[in-house]
């Protein structure tokens, strides 16, 4: 690619970072400096903060879901930055370890459907991997004016107990440090943990607050009398430890969960290497046309330990075959599997049978799968259907499925129809899914559906003696490609949780790392490809 292509490149998708920086900056501020001031004046601190504190010096947190709820429109209430709910993974004692926290700046930790869908992908994380959870619990419960997208369903409010019932079960601890109110639902985040610490004077718990209970009963009492944490440590029972200040509390935490026996990941892992290529050259090699083709093999020496990378069937069916590439390669000493779109990256039927067969060699090596996805679709046509693309594509789709192993996707272009199955989609469950500012996932391209919806518009027009004139056909045109455009983009995916976080190009590797040793610190079972059929 000549020079100053690669200029254009670069200085594009930095542009669009700095977008992303701004949205996330707003997801984790809300409300500004007041809002901090205003938890001070009650003796707290912002969540993150406390995080902090909580994971052990000098390591990272990994926050997910930083732009959920923004654009959600429910009733009074447009935006619930970052969803009004932390969660990430962090290290505690050198063990990986889920932390999901409320942020009570945002409508006093109140439950947005939104917020259940993060709470609940938290623990479904949590759960698979086989993690154990802290939860730092302030929260006044359901949206109210919600409640019936909220309270009575499925994946709703009741499901988050019946989670940490279950994780309980398996053993995987549920710690819930309580840093102010917790009315009703919240109430049982206290109530349903394994250990529960409360903090003097801040924190309070009740299944109905003192307006409740006058209401109800006629009695008249104080919250800290109701519900404090001295009435749930010293006469109910229910919360554990006793804690004067939020950071004796944090310290309280990391106790509870210092004697746990350390994890690793469950595979031969070498030493890490860097990568042969800086992170600078996957900003420069990613044209800013998203549906221009890429040449992946200048990608995958920016990820791999050493840039090494030992592909599968290279030479087979160039042209056709080439537009996925199938190899394996190391990050951060630990090895994957690697089906990677190139190319204009649509799937034909040639790409499709070797995906398949990598995707079954890496199931029966038991080595986790990685999935760079840049493919608009499978391919269509007379040709295509006589080939199989039917049917091999369904192998693919039924492999990825099936496939026991860990799975991330990182969507690094276009993400569309059948491919975003085929390719390891949400729908197909990844152990992590990532977006890139990049990426667009949706059914079809913005043009491809103007450009369906305008033939059927037009037949409807033409119908009703109404024939479109051009200058109505473009400004259709323009509306639908729009509309699709933007339902695709990672603002838009990332605010409903299509994925779990949007990366910036030079922190991939980072967090593959993260996902690879955090996905694999359960044992991998037997490869099963049911119905698969050759």
């Amino acid at each position: 690619m000549p020079d100053d292509a690669k200029t254009t490149n670069r200085l594009h998708w930095e542009a669009q970072e700095k977008e992303l920086a701004a949205l996330m900056d707003k997801a984790m501020q809300p409300g500004g400096q007041k809002a901090v001031e205003r938890l001070a004046k009650q003796g707290k601190k912002p969540v993150r903060e406390l995080i902090g504190q909580l994971i052990d010096p000098a390591t990272d947190f990994f926050e997910l879901g930083v732009i959920a709820g923004f654009g959600m429109n429910y009733p009074e209430v447009e935006d619930v930055p970052c969803g009004g709910l932390v969660f990430g993974l962090g290290k505690i004692h050198g063990n990986w370890t889920l932390i999901l926290a409320n942020d009570s700046r945002i409508k006093a930790g109140t439950y947005f459907p939104i917020t259940l869908k993060k709470h609940m992908r938290a623990q479904a994380i949590a759960e698979r991997c086989g993690l154990n959870c802290v939860y730092i619990s302030d929260s006044g419960g359901a949206f109210l004016p919600m409640q019936a997208e909220i309270f009575p369903d499925d994946q709703q409010f009741g499901s988050i107990f019946y989670n940490m019932a279950r994780m309980s079960a398996k053993g995987l601890k549920q710690i819930t440090l309580s840093t102010g109110g917790n009315t009703a639902g919240g109430a049982y985040i206290v109530f349903m943990a394994c250990e529960a610490v409360m903090i003097d004077k801040l924190a309070y718990s009740f299944l109905g607050g003192p307006p409740l209970v006058k209401a109800a009963t006629g009695e008249v009492i104080s919250a800290e009398d109701l519900g404090g944490a001295k009435v749930h440590t010293g006469i109910s029972g229910g919360a554990d430890h006793f804690c004067k200040s939020q950071d004796e509390a944090v310290g309280k935490v990391r106790e509870l969960l210092s004697m746990e026996k350390p994890r690793r990941p469950l595979i031969h892992r070498e030493d890490p290497q860097a990568p042969k290529l800086p992170p600078e050259s996957i900003y420069e090699n990613l044209p800013v046309n998203i549906y221009q083709g890429i040449r992946i093999r200048e990608i995958l020496p920016a990820l791999a330990d050493g840039g090494i990378f030992l592909e599968y069937k290279k030479e087979y069916a160039r042209g056709r075959g080439d537009n996925i590439v199938c190899g394996k390669m190391r990050i951060g000493g630990i090895p994957v599997g690697v089906i990677a779109s190139n190319g204009a990256g649509i799937i034909f039927t040639q790409s499709a049978r070797k995906a398949t067969e990598w995707i079954i060699r890496c199931s029966h090596e038991k080595i986790p799968l990685l999935f760079l996805q840049n493919s608009p679709g499978y391919m269509v046509g007379s040709a295509s259907e006589h080939e199989g693309i039917g049917k091999y594509g369904a192998d693919m789709v039924r492999a990825v499925a099936c496939a026991q192993v860990p799975r991330i996707q990182v969507a690094i272009g276009p993400d569309h129809g059948a491919a975003n199955y085929g390719m390891c989609g949400r729908a197909y469950r990844p152990h992590f899914l990532f977006h890139t500012m990049r990426s667009r996932t949706s059914v079809m391209s913005g043009l491809s559906a103007a450009s369906v919806l305008l033939t059927i518009e037009e037949k409807k027009r033409e119908a009703a003696g109404k024939p479109m004139q051009e200058p109505e056909k473009q400004a259709f045109r323009e509306k639908m490609a729009e509309k699709y455009g933007g339902e695709a983009h990672p603002f838009y995916c990332g605010a409903r949780l299509y994925n779990d976080r949007v990366l910036k190009f030079d922190e991939i590797r980072k967090w593959l790392v993260m996902a690879l040793e955090v996905s694999l610190l359960e044992p991998i079972g037997e490869p099963s490809f049911g119905n698969l059929r050759f």
